[in-house]
């Protein structure tokens, strides 16, 4: 089993509780996808349920996913996001990339930029990394409370080892809580060729 979903089922067995208990073990088994689409889109149902449809259909690759996991890539809850990026990973829509952009750039939600940051890094995609460029530059602020942010944009501008980081990273050697992970970055860069005389 997938180490993530192990983890998700886990937890959501336990939030599930025992008065729910059918219902959970039927959406964790069952083989039929519109079934976990129906959850999606029917009234009252729980968030644990919703989740739980959202991410099997993700793995499975079923687009029917994606907006109910990217409400959950944005939510307050570190766990819920996680399993979400997992799931939008797999999925392999291509609006994934711009969600995920927009979620990482938005000010208003920085506090929960974290996982749409690790995401963009997984995708590899054009959007990841003037996204991370942008998020980052922002986190230069005095006494910036996310750092945990701008860490995982430091390291995820090296991991993607693109040269349109550079101007950012050595920005970020001049932050002494970003310091040692933008050098690092830095050497995960191209070789910068000397001018011809």
């Amino acid at each position: 089993m997938d180490e993530e979903l192990r983890s998700l089922t886990q937890r959501l067995r336990h939030e599930a509780g025992a008065a729910a208990s059918y219902s959970y073990e039927r959406l964790a088994s069952t083989g039929d996808l519109d079934e976990l689409a129906d959850v999606l889109i029917a009234p009252e149902q729980r968030l644990w349920a919703r989740e739980l449809a959202a991410f099997r259909l993700g793995l499975a690759g079923d687009r029917r996913a994606f907006e109910a996991l990217v409400l959950l890539l944005n939510h307050r809850d570190p766990q819920r996001c996680a399993s979400a990026a997992h799931a939008l990973a797999r999925l392999g829509d291509p609006r994934t990339a711009r969600a995920a952009a927009a979620l990482a750039t938005n000010e208003l939600r920085v506090a929960y930029a974290l996982h749409p940051v690790r995401l963009l890094v997984e995708l590899r995609a054009p959007e990841s990394v003037p996204a991370l460029i942008t998020t980052l530059a922002r986190r230069f602020r005095p006494h910036d409370p996310y750092r945990r942010v701008a860490i995982a944009c430091v390291d995820g501008l090296g991991a993607l080892g693109d040269e349109r980081a550079r101007p950012v990273l050595n920005e970020a050697l001049a932050h002494p809580p970003l310091a040692q992970a933008a050098a690092g970055a830095l050497k995960r860069l191209p070789t910068q060729r000397a001018p011809r005389d």
